[in-house]
């Protein structure tokens, strides 16, 4: 190795050491406070920004005084509601939530309802929450529109990905082999990706993708199953 091509590689080491530095510590601290939801056993989620104390709700289902209340022990500000689908169980306490904390709703257009949205999506697009960057993935199959939410190695998954089980396929608008598609999708982020469902169904409140490719139910069905999985 010639002296300028020694030169030339250590700068790039030193910028490869500085970007990693960069990303480490600038990245956001994401909070998560997990609300269930009673009647349907739905969870809720406050998600926020730390630095910012700019936050999210996500699937606001009931119970929108309360939700407030948790989100304002958190010190988070809501300043937007967020549907993964739009039916009732998980939608049902956004307007008393907008008149609480003025956040605007988000939710995909193919979801209906558009009049009463602030921000519909059309796209697999990115979405910020003060300094945390979601990927919005769009995962029909439970319902034409559903999305899930991934930032900071979390993935909220609504009624497509629940802990052990997915999402129902027999109602109007579902599509079995949609849904199959979305979660093999979901499937390649990391395996310590943490998933955060719509509801308590599980075992647990919260599993990874790891766990899910070797216990869930519908794994061999949807062609995502992996027997060197975690147990």
């Amino acid at each position: 190795m010639t002296e300028l091509e020694f030169i030339l590689a250590l700068r790039i080491t030193i910028c490869d050491i500085w970007i990693w530095i960069y990303s480490t510590f600038t990245a956001a601290v994401m909070i998560i406070k997990q609300i269930k939801i009673s009647g349907f056993d739905v969870f809720c989620y406050i998600v926020g920004c730390e630095r910012t104390v700019i936050g999210a709700v996500i699937d606001p289902g009931g119970n929108p005084e309360h939700i407030a209340e948790e989100a304002k022990k958190a010190g988070v500000s809501i300043a937007f509601i967020i549907h993964t689908h739009g039916h009732i169980d998980h939608t049902a306490g956004t307007g008393r939530l907008k008149q609480l904390t003025g956040a605007r709703i988000v939710r995909h257009r193919l979801e209906g309802d558009k009049n009463e949205v602030d921000i519909l999506l059309d796209t697999e697009e990115t979405f910020t929450v003060g300094d945390i960057i979601f990927t919005i993935f769009h995962t029909p199959g439970h319902t034409p529109g559903g999305i899930c939410l991934y930032a900071e190695g979390n993935l909220f998954t609504g009624d497509t990905l629940f802990v052990g089980d997915s999402g129902r396929t027999d109602l109007t608008g579902s599509d079995r082999a949609a849904l199959g598609r979305s979660i093999r999708r979901l499937m390649e982020l990391p395996d310590e990706t943490a998933v955060w469902p719509g509801h308590d169904y599980g075992p647990t409140p919260s599993s990874t993708l790891g766990w899910e490719k070797r216990n869930n139910v519908n794994a061999r069905e949807y062609g995502f199953y992996n027997e060197g999985g975690p147990q």
